[in-house]
């Protein structure tokens, strides 16, 4: 059992402690939601943090989205800033991943994977292949860096092709040119499809 648990992440928020938050949606991400077409693909935002990818995607009329996190300070806090739109197809799930059930279309991956304790990562592959439909898709940005301690814990691409191979097929796992300044250069962008489940 993880030890960063709804009290940890909670604590984190009180205290404001949260280096990780871009606040906005990072560029990679925009420019990818930029070029979907369809608005009612079923979209999960795991480890959703703050949610600036959520408010994106509902100020442009997408109309499918579940975000889910531990911290329930977090959720809390999002039931109050996104309130208009509980009614208009977004979900707010205050909960632990591994044991969340459903099926989508996207999967948006933005530093929750760094935050995961890194015996964790095989469970969250084969957790994203059950919660994705056959041909949906892992989107988002993984670090290409080590960190001292974690979180965030970081990696590298033959880690990451490595730890996915199984459940999906990688589309993209590149280096991301177009990161905000402070992960310019330590930053994947990835595209996985799900593999068909037998």
């Amino acid at each position: 059992m993880s030890t960063l648990d709804d009290q940890y992440w909670s604590n984190r928020y009180i205290k404001q402690d949260t280096g990780w938050d871009t606040g906005a949606i990072t560029s990679p991400l925009k420019e990818y939601v930029d070029q979907l077409t369809c608005k009612n693909i079923s979209i999960l935002i795991p480890g959703c943090g703050n949610s600036y990818e959520a408010a994106y995607l509902l100020q442009n009329d997408f109309s499918n989205i579940t975000l889910i996190d531990i911290s329930t300070t977090l959720c809390e806090k999002l039931e109050q800033d996104f309130g208009a739109y509980l009614s208009k197809g977004l979900k707010i799930v205050c909960a632990d991943f591994f044991e969340h059930a459903g099926q989508y279309d996207l999967v948006v991956e933005q530093t929750f994977f760094c935050a995961l304790e890194p015996s964790l990562r095989e469970n969250y592959a084969k957790k994203m292949q059950q919660l994705l439909k056959p041909g949906g898709k892992l989107i988002g940005l993984l670090f290409s860096k080590q960190f001292e301690s974690g979180p965030p814990f970081g990696g590298n691409e033959n880690e990451y092709k490595e730890l996915f191979q199984p459940y999906f097929d990688i589309a993209v796992m590149e280096p991301c040119c177009n990161s905000i300044a402070p992960r310019m250069g330590a930053e994947l962008f990835v595209n996985m499809v799900n593999k068909d489940c037998c």
